[in-house]
């Protein structure tokens, strides 16, 4: 009994407890609300009665990079036809409430669910981001609020939505929508968006075109039809049909016969906009860092990268240049970006011939569009392999060669059933010759095909990924492509690789491509300042090595060499064709301008066949001529020197892998003794490819001792085997040796006790001098070979070399520049074997 006694005083004690816990949660719960209540009251929520009497949008206003030319308002010539719901396609209403607010007609004016999920979340993470918009809160943000992007705004929203929905009826809130939201640019109203984007009025809309504008507003820009993101737009589209079917708007028959519907766009009117796939590229830009609203009417004043004399420029000369390449070679169409690479800004963008040309898809921006860059990958190839220990004077072999390990070496299958076409891999040359043995530097400049399959493999397929990368080439599934990858197998954009090459304009410095300087808010505070933050890419010295190459006009090919002179200053030129014909592409840049011009059809419709990417050099070299004399002239600075030792093959021998140096004038071995000009390179003749000689990995360590472990050892051996005897039979003389022993016997010529003596005799030192007079110098010479000739040097700099008479000889001091009191003069006498001694002076300058 006491038992249950206990037990009932313990039930009766939590349920107490209970009661009183419920009854704290509630207090509290309407402490809260009372709270939240009060806090509302306070709030200065516009008067909806001022509904009509609504904000003034303010544009945003895109600038070139002077600030001064207007490239674009989004409010200028804005459009706006007000309509009654009865002149609308029955669609459009249906299709805007399908996507955007289904329970449109019977809500408040907002969301209770969403109302408190909004709350949640952006308590939560301590942002406003979560909107709910009903398509009446839309009508009041868009109408009575700023854009600011706070809970205190989006209370004030969901209380006037609410009011709107009380003093409005909801087909009047509904036609204001659809009356006044924003289709992208200076298009609002579904009146206006019916008229520019299929030519007729909103009451003739289809179904299918119905969809497109309500799908349009969510993101006017990402999802505008003369964007870049049209496949994102039919996809929502087809969202938006599918919602009215889902809700039953629809019949299954019209959302089927919506699905078929092929929707075409009108050409964009070209007023008001200058440079425009520019200017839309940059207001992507902005629409994904500010907003849509931000863009549409915040004010926003925008300073570009963009130069406007040069971007006319480059429309002029593609306008000049398309028809030829439209009649002679099946181009439809060009796109060419220009980019300083000191800073990273992007001073012109043509994404098309004609962004206004529907027959083209002129208003798709082609110089953001993937596409396979052909040879013009070549560089990034070659830059890895430099980086690894290659030189420029590496020889490889352009000779037929089989690459793939499916087939023999001598391009059959291993498995008899396989087709050849497949699973092979020897690519040819463009035109269909082979040249042999050639040294890097005349490979890449003539852009040989085998010579650089062969660098790729020997830099090594991810290595060349990662520097491709790091240079700023964004690449598509790169993994897929293989050793085709160096042939521009993989896709790349024309602006990612005119920034990539602008890593080799720069020393190895990347400056991440840039489209906006500055942009203010309304008021005039700065929202943001473009800076430079330079990495360096690649070694200053292998940037070098490129641009040395592909500016060294004794190695390009004849049909640029007019092309790279009318630019009238030191310029690297690079070309590139896809194996099926169908881009074309001319990359060439100075120290201070980098540009990149592409030729092609949008729909990869192939060129004309055996064109090359010469097509489009013309067009290039007319505009870079132009433009580049606006920039101050520079050199390249200069690579490292060639190498003069090592292993032969890496310094542009390939007749044999082991040699030694001989003294020229005693026919003995080289020592630490004999001067330059006398030490000859003596090669055992032994021709094998280069994997014979090195270590793909570590090319300057040791020779391999068993060079067959590498898989490509005997495909690349067997080429050069059958090239070899091709060239033998031109060559009978030639003889491989059987003896690679090196001679003992060593230069006595070039020895200190042969070297000559000197001394100088007039002036003497300390004597005074005038500087504008022929002062004589008097040189005194023994040695065991008469002296050949005398080098002279004044305060370091370089006066002239006696020849005729080398001990006696005269010049002018104040002819060789500025002089001080005290002046050294230095002397580098050489005997007729070259060997050499040095002798220095001083002389004082009479005032």
């Amino acid at each position: 009994m006491k038992h249950a006694h206990r037990s009932k005083i313990s039930r009766l004690l939590r349920h107490r407890h209970t009661k009183g816990a419920v009854a704290i949660a509630i207090s509290a719960f309407l402490v809260l609300v009372g709270m939240f209540a009060l806090w509302v009251a306070t709030l200065k929520i516009p008067d909806v009665r001022s509904f009509e009497s609504r904000k003034i949008v303010q544009s945003t206003k895109i600038y070139d990079r002077t600030g001064t030319v207007l490239l674009y308002d989004t409010g200028s010539n804005s459009k706006l036809s007000a309509i009654s719901l009865a002149n609308m396609s029955s669609y459009v209403p249906m299709a805007t409430i399908a996507i955007e607010d289904t329970d449109f007609y019977t809500n408040s004016g907002i969301k209770p669910l969403s109302f408190l999920r909004a709350i949640a979340v952006n308590l939560l993470t301590s942002g406003y981001t979560q909107g709910a918009s009903t398509i009446t809160q839309q009508v009041v943000k868009n109408s009575l609020l700023t854009q600011d992007k706070t809970i205190t705004r989006k209370i004030k929203e969901w209380v006037l939505a609410i009011k709107l929905t009380r003093s409005m009826s909801k087909n009047d809130i509904l036609e204001t929508y659809l009356n006044e939201t924003s289709y992208g640019g200076t298009v609002f109203g579904v009146e206006e968006a019916s008229q520019g984007f299929f030519g007729h009025p909103a009451k003739d809309d289809s179904l299918a075109e119905a969809a497109y504008l309500a799908a349009i507003p969510q993101a006017p820009t990402y999802y505008s039809p003369y964007g870049t993101h049209t496949d994102a737009l039919n996809a929502r589209q087809k969202l938006v049909l599918r919602r009215m079917n889902d809700l039953g708007m629809i019949t299954s028959k019209e959302y089927q016969d919506a699905l078929k519907d092929k929707v075409q766009f009108l050409s964009r009117d070209s007023r008001g906009i200058r440079a425009p796939h520019f200017v839309m590229y940059v207001k992507d830009y902005l629409v994904s860092k500010y907003g849509e609203d931000a863009v549409a009417s915040g004010g926003l004043k925008v300073i570009t990268t963009l130069d406007y004399s040069m971007q006319q420029k480059a429309e002029d000369v593609i306008t000049r240049f398309s028809k030829t390449l439209a009649t002679n070679f099946n181009a439809s169409n060009t796109a060419m970006v220009a980019l300083d690479p000191k800073s990273g800004d992007i001073l012109t963008m043509v994404g098309s011939k004609n962004y206004f040309d529907n027959t083209i898809d002129g208003n798709y921006n082609v110089a953001l569009a993937k596409r396979q860059p052909g040879s013009t990958f070549k560089p990034f190839v070659y830059a890895t392999a430099f980086e690894k220990g290659y030189t420029p004077e590496t020889v490889l072999f352009d000779v037929k060669t089989e690459f793939s390990t499916s087939c023999n070496p001598d391009g059959t299958p291993k498995d008899p059933k396989d087709d050849p076409k497949k699973v092979c891999y020897s690519p040819g040359e463009y035109d269909n010759t082979f040249e042999g043995p050639i040294a890097i530097r005349s490979a890449l400049a003539q852009s040989r095909n085998l010579p650089a399959v062969e660098a790729l493999y020997l830099a090594g397929i991810p290595d060349v990924i990662n520097t491709a990368r790091t240079m700023g080439v964004s690449l598509d599934t790169p993994e897929r492509c293989g050793l085709s990858l160096v042939l521009g197998g993989c896709e790349v954009s024309l602006l990612d690789l005119v920034s990539a090459y602008g890593v080799f304009a720069n020393d190895g410095a990347r400056n991440s491509y840039r489209s906006v300087l500055e942009v203010d808010d309304s008021k005039g505070n700065i929202l943001e300042k473009a800076s430079t933050n330079p990495s360096q890419a690649i070694p200053a010295e292998v940037a070098r090595q490129i641009s040395s190459i592909l500016s060294d006009t004794g190695v390009r090919m004849a049909s640029l060499k007019p092309i790279g002179e009318s630019v009238g200053r030191p310029v690297a030129i690079k070309t590139g064709t896809t194996n099926d014909y169908r881009d074309v592409w001319t990359l060439g840049y100075t120290p201070s301008l980098v540009v990149g011009a592409w030729a092609g059809n949008n729909d990869n419709v192939p060129l004309k066949p055996n064109v090359a990417g010469l097509i489009i050099s013309p067009l290039w070299g007319a505009f870079m001529s132009q433009v580049a004399k606006n920039f101050p002239p520079e050199d390249f600075n200069a690579p490292p020197p060639p190498l003069t030792d090592g292993k032969p093959v890496l310094h542009g021998v390939w007749q044999g892998g082991i040699s030694y140096w001989k003294d020229s004038v005693s026919g003995k071995v080289a020592t630490q003794y004999t001067p330059a000009e006398t030490r000859q390179e003596v090669v055992f003749p032994n021709i094998h490819s280069i994997l014979y000689w090195v270590d793909k990995d570590d090319p300057r360590g040791p020779v391999p001792t068993k060079p067959d472990n590498d898989s490509q050892f005997p495909y690349w051996e067997y080429a050069v085997g059958e090239w070899v005897k091709m060239w033998r039979s031109a060559h009978p003389e030639y003889h491989e040796a059987t003896d690679t022993t090196v001679p003992v016997a060593t230069d006595d010529v070039h020895v200190p006790a042969n070297f000559p003596h000197v001394t100088v005799t007039s002036p003497s030192t300390g004597a005074v001098v005038d500087p504008n007079k022929l002062m004589y110098i008097q040189l005194q010479s023994s040695g065991r070979y008469p002296a050949l000739k005398t080098e002279v040097y004044l305060n370091g700099k370089y006066v002239t070399t006696a020849r005729s008479n080398p001990l006696a000889f005269s010049f002018v001091p104040s002819d060789v520049g500025t002089l001080s009191s005290t002046n050294t003069l230095s002397f580098t006498l050489y005997d007729t074997v070259w060997n050499s001694v040095q002798a220095t002076t001083t002389f004082l300058t009479s005032r």
